[in-house]
């Protein structure tokens, strides 16, 4: 939050960096490799469970700055395999959370290790809160969190939660640890947003990330690394300046997929909220003034990665306004990773595509397709696994249909010329926004990494 930084939050901030340092140090032997070997000694037989984990909410957590009170929210981690990240909860000290976490096949010896941080708008890092781990039994929890090790009042309020499980079926040695829902998404507003004079389309200026399951099961160890034959990957992964290339792009994504209080945070749980997420456009004429397409699916093309850090689905529109002086798109949303489970382009049609397409139709009285591609330079995916791209996608976007094509098949051009065409003539889009482009008064991304400028100023 914007406001007067309390000093001893500073050091209270170095002091758990310190300990996290030295715990790190004494328990260099993974915790669920000594689980393993223990086990093992004495013939144990590891038992597994498929997890509920709801994150009821926290109280009595401490002011974090001189002004104001806290925009909590938290990382949890199981076994430090597995990764969720909260919706911030603004201006409170009471958060309320009330977020799901379902994972499958589950060592019954994990640790639940939470980890509550202060967002701070404009700030490089985010104030610590405390921390606390927990079992996996079954019940609802009421657990301490702990500040810094070492400071006056350790104790930072208390965490409600509440965890179910059940045995797990199958074989779960073969794929422990599996995410299983719910599908969160957060959308992203470009830190450019606000230096702009003229917003047509707030859209060209989001991105999104959406936390998508399945990928362990379907791609198994399969990733695309980063296409050395491709002259823009070539400087942003090797040579004597790729570092600098590099540290650019990253700081770009920070800024671009930084939590804010700001963000938008939902579920997908239906056909309905993939449609819900493909809305927005708005069409000015001098004749008969604003009409607005915002509860309208848009024709746009988005460019997408399925990224190998979190198993997220990130993606923007193709044309979005923070690429421009970036050397690859993809490498934004991946923040320059050396390999993606996949990359390429996307864009929704009804089906029979746009050509045939009346805006006097409601979008709930048509179908709605996916065309997903492989098309990126920068890792160059092998479109052979194109089919578990379809999968994964209509497994995560409920009632979607999808269609998968490779960058160079002819339908599929046919199929983005038709969606951009109608973009231009039915729904005021200009040409100069299919791409990525920079409007009179705007600061660009790129601008403001060479500034140096925190997420969310």
């Amino acid at each position: 939050m914007p406001s007067i930084k309390n000093p001893i939050q500073s050091v209270a901030n170095i002091a758990e960096q310190l300990h996290t340092c030295a715990q790190a140090a004494i328990h260099k032997a993974p915790h669920d490799g000594a689980i393993k070997a223990t086990r093992e000694q004495f013939g144990l037989e590891t038992k597994y469970v498929d997890l509920f984990i709801q994150f009821i909410g926290a109280t009595n957590i401490p002011k974090m700055d001189v002004l104001g009170t806290a925009d909590p929210y938290f990382h949890a981690r199981l076994d430090h395999k597995l990764l969720y990240v909260s919706s911030v909860q603004c201006n409170t000290l009471t958060p309320v959370w009330n977020e799901t976490w379902q994972v499958k096949n589950v060592p019954t010896s994990a640790a639940l290790s939470v980890v509550l941080r202060d967002k701070d708008e404009g700030a490089l890092t985010d104030d610590f809160i405390g921390k606390f781990e927990t079992t996996v039994y079954p019940g609802t929890k009421e657990v301490e969190i702990q500040g810094p090790v070492g400071l006056r009042h350790s104790k930072r309020g208390t965490f409600w939660l509440k965890i179910e499980s059940s045995p797990s079926r199958g074989d779960p040695n073969l794929l422990p640890y599996l995410f299983d829902g719910p599908i969160h998404y957060s959308r992203h507003s470009s830190p450019t947003v606000g230096a702009l004079t003229k917003l047509r389309d707030d859209r060209l200026y989001s991105t999104w990330k959406i936390y998508i399951k399945g990928i362990p099961q379907i791609f198994g160890e399969q990733v695309q690394p980063w296409n050395r034959k491709y002259a823009a990957a070539q400087t942003i992964f090797q040579g004597p300046t790729s570092l600098a290339v590099r540290s650019g792009i990253q700081a770009g994504h920070r800024m671009l997929y930084a939590r804010t209080v700001k963000n938008g945070f939902g579920v997908i749980q239906s056909s309905k909220d993939v449609i819900n997420l493909l809305h927005g456009g708005t069409h000015r004429s001098s004749a008969d003034g604003t009409v607005s397409y915002a509860h309208r699916i848009k024709p746009a093309v988005y460019t997408y990665i399925i990224s190998t850090d979190d198993e997220s689905l990130r993606f923007s529109e193709t044309g979005a306004a923070f690429f421009v002086d970036f050397a690859s798109k993809h490498a934004l949303h991946s923040n320059c990773a050396e390999s993606v489970r996949y990359s390429g382009e996307f864009h929704p049609r009804p089906v029979g595509g746009w050509k045939d397409f009346s805006d006097n139709l409601q979008d709930d009285e048509v179908n709605w397709e996916l065309v997903i591609d492989n098309n990126s330079g920068t890792y160059s995916p092998d479109p052979a696994i194109l089919p578990k791209v379809k999968e994964i996608i209509e497994l995560n976007f409920f009632g979607f249909q999808v269609v998968a094509l490779p960058h160079d098949d002819p339908e599929l051009k046919a199929s983005v010329d038709a969606c951009r065409a109608y973009a231009l003539s039915k729904r005021g889009v200009t040409e100069h926004e299919l791409q990525p482009h920079v409007t009179e008064g705007e600061e660009t991304l790129s601008h403001r990494v060479l500034m140096g400028i925190p997420p969310g100023s």
